[in-house]
C-alpha cells in the first residue's frame, strides 16, 4: 500500500487532498503546526471508509529538524514514502511591498519558498535511497507572472517555486534518480487562506476588485483536490504540471462572468 505525506494539511487544499488519497486506499500522513487541529482532521479522515491508515505529525516547515522528523516518523510507520506534497504556505497582508515589514516578508519566504526548497531537498535524499517516489510542489498566484496589489511577495515566492521545481525535475532526470518531480497548479481556492495572512496572525480585508476576481476564478478546495489527486495517481511523467485553472478555463470564466454570477463572500 502506498503512502503520501502532505505538509500544511490540517485544513484547506492539503486536507481535501488527504481525503481523496484516503478514498483511494493510500496511507496518509497529515502535518501542520497545530496538534489540536491535526487531531480533529484525523478523526474526520478516519470516518472515510478505506483500507488505509491515517497518522499525524506536527511539523514547522521552516525548521529542517522538523522536516527530518516528519520523514523519520513516516518511515517508522509505513517504511516507504511514495508521494510527498509540499503544500504548507502562508498568505501575505494585502499591502504594497513598501508597507510590509521585513519580518512579514521573511515569514512568507521562509514558509512558502524555503520550506518547499528544504522539504524537497530532504525528501529527495530519502527517495534516492528508496530508488522511487514522487515530489509535488504547489504553484500559486504569481507562478505565471500575474501581478496584483497585495500579492507581490507571495507571488514572488510562487514564481520562484515554479523555477525551482522545474530545475529539480531536470536534475532528477539527468542524475537518473528514479524520482518524479512535478507541479500542482490549483488556481484560486475559496478557503480562509485568502482572508488570513501570515498563518492566521492577521485578517485580510479584501478589496472589492480582489473579491470580483476571486468570484470569477475561485473554486472550493474539494473540487480542486479531487482533480489534482486523481491525476497524481495516474502520472508517470517527470516534470509534469497538473493544472486545474488553465489559461483557457480562466479566459472562458471571464467571458461568462456577465451571466454566470457567483458570490463567495455573501
Amino acid at each position: 500500500m502506498k503512502t503520501v505525506v502532505i505538509t500544511g494539511s490540517a485544513r484547506g487544499l492539503g486536507f481535501e487532498m488527504a481525503k481523496v488519497f484516503r478514498k483511494n486506499n493510500i496511507n496518509v500522513i497529515i502535518s501542520d503546526l497545530n496538534l489540536e487541529k491535526l487531531e480533529i482532521a484525523k478523526k474526520e479522515l478516519e470516518n472515510i471508509e478505506s483500507n488505509s491508515k491515517v497518522e499525524i505529525c506536527v511539523c514547522d516547515v521552516t525548521k529542517s529538524s522538523d522536516i527530518i522528523n516528519l520523514i523519520n516518523f513516516t518511515k517508522d510507520k509505513f517504511n516507504n514514502i511514495d508521494i510527498w506534497i509540499n503544500n504548507a504556505g502562508v498568505n501575505q497582508p494585502e499591502k504594497p511591498i513598501w508597507e510590509l515589514s521585513e519580518k512579514e516578508i521573511d515569514l512568507v519566504f521562509d514558509v512558502d519558498l524555503k520550506g518547499t526548497v528544504i522539504g524537497s531537498k530532504l525528501i529527495m535524499e530519502e527517495m534516492i535511497k528508496q530508488k522511487n517516489g514522487a515530489i509535488y510542489n504547489i504553484e500559486g498566484y504569481g507562478s505565471n507572472d500575474a501581478k496584483m496589489l497585495g500579492l507581490s511577495i507571495y507571488g514572488t515566492s510562487k514564481r520562484a517555486i515554479t523555477y525551482f521545481t522545474e530545475a529539480l525535475a531536470k536534475e532528477s532526470e539527468e542524475k537518473n534518480t528514479k524520482v518524479l518531480v512535478g507541479k500542482l497548479s490549483p488556481g484560486i481556492m475559496i478557503t480562509d487562506f485568502i482572508t488570513n495572512a501570515l498563518g492566521d496572525k492577521e485578517k485580510i480585508n479584501l478589496s472589492e476588485k480582489t473579491k470580483k476576481i476571486y468570484n470569477i476564478l475561485g473554486d472550493y478546495p474539494d473540487v480542486v483536490a479531487n482533480f489534482l489527486v486523481n491525476r497524481i495517481l495516474k502520472n508517470t511523467k517527470n516534470d509534469a504540471k497538473i493544472e486545474w485553472l488553465t489559461t483557457k478555463k480562466a479566459a472562458w470564466r471571464f467571458m461568462a462572468a456577465g451571466f454566470n454570477k457567483r458570490d463567495f463572500f455573501k
